[in-house]
């Protein structure tokens, strides 16, 4: 890991004044309160060292780290899972990482005198000025929630809109602010954890196929079954869960050139009923029409085309309180070479 140089240092402390949580696995935050240094906005960058809270929220099932999958959804038109929410933490919890945001500033003689100003009156507003001590008090009444960001977006734009300063909320009372965690926003998160299978498609002929010569394509049903994350967060009193699944729908081929007819020619194949894509090739059916797959009109050349089979996954959730509903379709795709050659060469 590179040293903290200390401009590095003065955006990582802009990025903790804002009261950030970084989503992970196992989920960590870099969090402190307050604002940063007024008349700019920079975004953390490079290093995420800090003091941390551990976030509640688990993922069981089919999530990134799977090692039988293998690739995330990617979600249909310009909808994304959100890169930022707010989480509940505990007064002690709130404090400890507080106090040790403050030390790591306050006592770092690189950082300049208006860092460390900044971040003793952020100090001060929880513990001796609007509240009293972090409201450790009061720690059976409610919690402190912190604004939390997806790790693998949290310098996009999406992730900064988190900023409000952290907030107390009563137990039992919903926080007044967009983005604060729900289910529905758990089953949002899981989306973004689910894996799919490798979508590479049987073909007959495999490989090497012939100009014009019909193409089977095929999946095999015991490959593509729905598959499923639950997004769990137990927190204060809080405890709510989602599952996110993921159902097959529909293969698309793509031929990698605009020289070739597609079965159907839509070149959206569905899943039949046992869960299978199209039809294996048999001896005997040279002739009939593949109800999946490729027709190339042109050879390849020297080169290969590559043929791209994407899978919609139908994507729904459930969660606490019977909640639950539907959620924007997914795709994964995989490219495969495929040489069409004139049937006079194949015949050398």
């Amino acid at each position: 890991m590179h040293a903290m140089t200390p401009q590095r240092r003065l955006l990582l402390v802009a990025g903790i004044a804002v009261g950030c949580v970084v989503l992970a696995g196992p989920v960590h935050a870099d969090v402190a309160p307050g604002g940063g240094n007024e008349g700019s906005d920079p975004k953390p960058e490079g290093s995420r060292s800090g003091q941390t809270l551990e976030s509640r929220i688990a993922f069981s099932g089919s999530v990134k780290e799977s090692d039988s999958a293998s690739g995330p959804l990617v979600p249909a038109g310009d909808w994304t899972p959100p890169a930022c929410w707010y989480e509940p933490y505990s007064a002690d919890e709130f404090a400890k990482t507080t106090e040790a945001g403050y030390d790591l500033v306050a006592n770092d003689p690189q950082q300049p005198n208006y860092a460390k100003s900044a971040v003793a009156q952020n100090r001060d507003y929880y513990k001796d000025g609007k509240y009293k001590n972090y409201n450790k008090d009061k720690a059976d009444e409610g919690s402190w929630w912190v604004a939390t960001r997806d790790p693998d977006r949290w310098l996009s734009d999406e992730a900064q809109k988190c900023n409000k300063q952290p907030f107390w909320v009563k137990n039992g009372e919903t926080p007044n602010v967009e983005n604060a965690v729900t289910p529905e926003m758990l089953a949002q998160l899981a989306y973004n954890r689910v894996k799919v299978p490798d979508t590479k498609v049987s073909l007959a002929p495999a490989n090497i196929t012939k100009v014009n010569l019909a193409t089977w394509a095929w999946l095999d049903r015991a490959t593509f079954k729905p598959v499923s994350v639950t997004a769990q967060l137990n927190a204060n009193g809080l405890s709510i869960q989602a599952t996110t699944t993921a159902k097959p729908v529909s293969l698309k081929l793509e031929p990698g050139t605009a020289d070739a007819e597609t079965f159907p020619a839509s070149g959206e194949c569905a899943f039949n009923a046992d869960g299978s894509i199209g039809e294996p090739y048999a001896k005997g059916k040279a002739d009939d029409i593949p109800p999946c797959g490729v027709t190339y009109l042109r050879s390849s050349g020297d080169t290969a085309f590559h043929l791209k089979a994407t899978i919609t996954w139908q994507i729904s959730w459930t969660g606490t309180g019977g909640a639950g509903g539907d959620l924007p379709n997914g795709t994964f795709g995989t490219t495969q070479d495929v040489t069409a050659q004139e049937a006079q060469a194949l015949n050398r």
